[in-house]
């Protein structure tokens, strides 16, 4: 092999062996740190990385908590970084609360972290309050008159309830349902009216924060429209089903006048059809009598005599009746 060509891979290794040198052994990050007055060993480093912990990131979010006045050890980002959290996301939190008069801690805000929850965002939302604007809520005063009501809620982050506190949906319906007893308990639609800061203040004083992330600061009404007259709708709606049962007990009624007019005349005909069965057997009857001996003709005579009479009566009386028409 060529001298030349030996001292190029000479150089070629010496460079690739510095750069492996410097990426186990990160001087250029313990010195920083040192000039940054972090106190955190060499051989820290080197374990961070046979721990596949970036030694960068840790070096760096402790250089930023020591300038700001944090006293945060390696081995608590380390711990924090294998966990799964976001250690810079972390260290802002610290920072912004420490600016603010804030108490949080560093268990705290790791514990917020790994909630799943983003520590810093809450810290800027306990800083700055947020507005919420609640959907349209109905409800309907003790006249029967709707109204339809929405609120604006201000609300700030409550750090020590955002690790298992309930979010922005529960505080929207712990309020609907505030403003639906409020204007439901008002006898008259037109106080709700005439003083909407009534809502907000029984709504507020209910504690609905309780057992939330978020402290409410205010519930202001933005807005108040009258809906519908429910209490003369359900009336009318009543009328009418009172209407449609009676008109079902007549019709009840008038079938069972029906049916038992129906029963009268199959009765009559049955008692017809019994009246014409006895008067057929009359001639059979009189046949058995001529026979036996127990009626004469005499007897016959007079019989016909007193039936041609009767009929003869009938007749006149028919004719008189049809007269007197």
């Amino acid at each position: 092999m060529e001298p030349g060509i030996t001292l190029v891979l000479i150089i070629v290794g010496s460079v690739i062996a510095l750069f492996l040198f410097l990426y186990i052994l990160p001087l250029n990050l313990w010195f920083t740190a040192q000039l940054s007055n972090v106190r955190i060993g060499l051989l820290n480093l080197v374990l961070m990385r046979l721990r596949k912990v970036p030694p960068s990131l840790i070096t760096n979010a402790m250089i930023t908590a020591t300038k700001a006045g944090l006293r945060i050890t390696s081995n608590e980002l380390e711990t924090h970084y294998l966990a799964g959290g976001n250690v810079n996301r972390v260290i802002k939190a610290l920072i912004s609360a420490d600016k603010a008069n804030i108490s949080l801690d560093f268990k705290l805000a790791t514990a917020i972290d790994l909630a799943g929850r983003d520590v810093f965002d809450a810290v800027q939302l306990s800083v700055n309050p947020q507005v919420i604007n609640t959907p349209p809520v109905a409800a309907v005063a003790k006249d029967g008159i709707q109204l339809i009501a929405k609120a604006r809620v201000t609300v700030r982050a409550n750090i020590n309830q955002l690790v298992g506190g309930a979010g922005e949906d529960t505080i929207l319906a712990r309020v609907g349902e505030g403003i639906v007893t409020t204007i439901g308990s008002a006898s008259n639609h037109k106080e709700v009216l005439e003083n909407p800061d009534t809502i907000s203040k029984t709504v507020l004083a209910k504690g609905l924060d309780s057992g939330t992330a978020f402290e409410i600061l205010s519930i202001d009404i933005a807005d108040i429209d009258i809906g519908e007259n429910v209490g003369a709708k359900l009336q009318t709606d009543q009328a009418d089903a009172d209407l449609k049962v009676a008109n079902a007990r007549a019709e009840e009624r008038r079938a069972m006048a029906v049916a038992s007019e129906q029963e009268m005349r199959a009765k009559t005909q049955e008692a017809k059809a019994k009246v014409i069965e006895a008067e057929s057997q009359v001639p059979l009857a009189m046949a058995e009598a001529f026979k036996n001996g127990n009626l004469g003709v005499m007897d016959y005579y007079r019989m016909s005599n007193l039936q041609a009479d009767t009929e003869m009566r009938n007749s006149i009386s028919g004719t008189d009746k049809k007269e007197k028409k």
